[in-house]
C-alpha cells in the first residue's frame, strides 16, 4: 500500500507520459517527492506537458535513471509485461497505480464512489456525479463532488482539492483496476463485461479477474452493485463480502434483482419508481437503474433522484445524433471502441437495413463475425477505415463492405450515396490509436467532417 509519508524525500520514476503520469508526477513533487518520468515513445507533443519546474523528463526509452529511483508509479494502459517492468520486479522496486497513489493523498472521510463495466461507465459515471451533485445543493451542504477517472481527468488532479465530507466519483478502467492491490470503494459498480483490451489483458480471464478488482477489498458495510443478467458479473459477485444489489432488463438475469423496468418507469423493490432519462437505447436504461441503486445507497432521496435524471442529456461521442441533412441522420458513436459497444449502438436503432456503418481502427484481438446478424437487419453497407480493415473484410464475408482507408473517405462515401431516411453511424468496435490521440479527437473529427460538407452544400446551393 502506498503511504506517502514513507517517500517525502525519495525519488519517484513514473512510467508514462500521458495525462496520468503528468498528474500524478506534479502531485508528488507538490508533496516533497523528486520526480523522474520516463517515456518509451520518442516523440511527445510539447504542447501537451505542462509540468512544475524540477520535474525530469526523458523520452526516446527508458534510461538507467529510472533504476536509481525508490520506486516507481505505472500510468494506467502500460502493458503489464514490458521488460522494463520485469526489470523493477526482479529488482524489487515498489511499483504502484496512478489510482491507489492519488487515493493515498486525500483525507479520510471523502465517500468513494466506483463504476467500472465493459460499456457505459462513462454515461453511468456522470449520471451519478449528476445526483450527487443535485443533492448536495439541495441540502445546502458545502461537501463537493468530484467526478474523474477514465472519465478524462487524472484521480490525482483531485487529490489535493479533495476534504474530508466530499464525494469522489471514479470511472475506473480494467487497466486501473489490473494495476491497484488494495482500492476499496464504498459503493462499486459492475455494469457489464464482455470481450475488450485482449490485446492488453492477454485473454478474458485476465479481463475478468482485473474487473473483479473493483470489489476485492470492500467490507460488510459497502455496497456492489452488478448486472444480474451478465454471467461474469453474477459469478464474480459471489466472492463479495460486501452488500450485493443487482439489476437488470433481461428477465433471464441470474441474480435476484431489486429493480426492473415496466416500459415507463423503473420500479424499486422498496418502492421507488423513477422515470429514466431521455436517452437512447435499452443499455441506457441500465445505467439509469445502477445509478439510482448506487445513490440509494449513499442515502440520497427519490425526488433528487428524479430531479436529477430529468435534466440529464446524452454525452458526446455515446451515439450522439448531431446532424440531419437531405434526410439522413447522422451519429456519433466514436465511444464504441470494441464490438459489444457496437452491437449496442446498432440494437439502439429500428432494424430498418438503412445504416452506414463506419467501422474499423487499431483492432483489440475479438472477432468481427458477432456483428452479422446486427449487420444482416440493420446495415445496407459498412465502411472500413484504419488498421482493421483487412481483418474486418475477412471477418464478415459475402456482405457489403466498402474500403475507405481513412475516416474523410468513409464520410465521403456515405455522403454520396446515403439517401434519405438512412442513417451515416460512426461507431467504429475499435480504438482510436492507428489514426487518432483518443476517441474523442476520432468523434470530433467525425462531426467536423460531416458539418463542413454540408455547409459547402448549402453555401454552393445559395450562389
Amino acid at each position: 500500500m502506498f503511504k506517502p509519508e514513507m517517500w517525502s524525500g525519495k525519488k519517484a520514476g513514473i512510467i508514462g507520459l500521458g495525462k496520468s503520469g503528468q498528474a500524478v508526477a506534479a502531485l508528488l513533487h507538490k508533496h516533497g517527492v523528486q520526480v523522474l518520468i520516463s517515456e518509451e515513445a520518442p516523440v511527445i507533443n510539447a504542447q501537451k506537458i505542462a509540468l512544475p519546474a524540477g520535474i525530469q523528463v526523458e523520452t526516446g526509452g527508458h534510461t538507467d535513471a529510472l533504476f536509481q529511483c525508490d520506486f516507481w508509479v505505472k500510468s494506467p494502459g502500460i502493458f503489464p509485461r514490458i521488460p522494463i517492468l520485469q526489470q523493477a520486479k526482479k529488482r524489487k522496486i515498489p511499483v504502484f497505480s496512478e489510482l491507489e497513489t492519488a487515493l493515498a493523498f486525500m483525507p479520510k472521510g471523502v465517500r468513494v464512489f466506483a463504476v467500472s463495466g465493459t460499456n457505459g461507465k462513462t454515461t453511468t459515471t456522470a449520471l451519478l456525479g449528476e445526483v450527487l451533485k443535485t443533492h448536495a445543493r439541495k441540502q445546502k451542504q458545502k461537501k463537493q463532488v468530484f467526478v474523474c477517472g477514465n472519465i478524462g481527468s487524472p484521480v490525482s488532479l483531485c487529490a489535493d482539492k479533495i476534504q474530508a465530507g466530499d464525494d469522489l466519483v471514479i470511472e475506473v478502467s480494467s487497466y486501473q483496476l489490473e494495476d491497484s492491490t488494495f482500492f476499496r470503494p464504498h459503493i462499486a459498480c459492475l455494469l457489464n463485461i464482455t470481450p475488450d483490451h485482449l490485446d492488453h489483458h492477454g485473454n478474458m480471464r485476465n479481463y475478468v479477474k482485473a474487473k473483479g478488482k473493483i470489489f476485492k477489498h470492500q467490507r460488510s458495510n459497502d455496497v456492489l452493485v452488478v448486472n444480474g443478467a451478465d454471467a461474469f458479473c453474477a459469478e464474480l459477485s459471489a466472492q463479495a463480502h460486501s452488500r450485493v444489489l443487482a439489476f437488470s432488463t433481461n428477465p433471464k438475469h441470474l441474480l435476484q434483482t431489486v429493480v426492473v423496468f415496466d416500459g415507463d418507469e423503473l420500479v424499486f423493490s422498496e418502492g421507488h419508481q423513477l422515470r429514466p432519462p431521455q436517452l437512447k437505447g435499452i443499455h441506457n436504461i441500465e445505467n439509469a437503474m445502477a445509478a439510482a441503486l448506487m445513490a440509494f445507497s449513499a442515502g440520497v432521496p427519490e425526488k433528487t433522484i428524479q430531479t436529477a435524471f430529468d435534466h440529464f442529456h446524452a454525452m458526446e461521442h455515446r451515439i450522439e445524433q448531431f446532424a440531419q441533412h437531405h434526410g439522413v441522420t447522422y451519429v456519433n458513436d466514436s465511444k464504441a471502441t470494441n464490438l459489444d459497444s457496437t452491437i449496442t449502438a446498432l440494437k439502439s436503432f429500428d432494424a430498418r437495413n438503412n445504416i452506414w456503418l463506419i467501422l474499423g481502427g487499431r483492432d483489440k484481438g475479438a472477432s468481427y463475425e458477432v456483428l452479422l446478424p446486427y449487420l444482416k437487419a440493420s446495415c445496407k453497407c459498412v465502411l472500413t477505415i484504419g488498421e482493421a480493415m483487412d481483418k474486418i473484410e475477412r471477418e464478415l464475408p459475402g456482405y457489403p463492405v466498402k474500403r475507405c482507408d481513412t475516416l474523410d473517405k468513409a464520410v465521403d462515401t456515405a455522403f454520396r450515396q446515403a439517401q434519405r431516411g438512412d442513417v451515416v453511424l460512426l461507431s467504429p468496435a475499435c480504438s482510436s490509436f492507428d489514426q487518432f490521440r483518443s476517441f474523442e479527437e476520432r468523434g470530433r473529427v467525425f462531426k467536423r467532417l460531416v458539418n463542413a460538407r454540408i455547409f459547402r452544400e448549402r453555401t454552393d446551393k445559395n450562389k
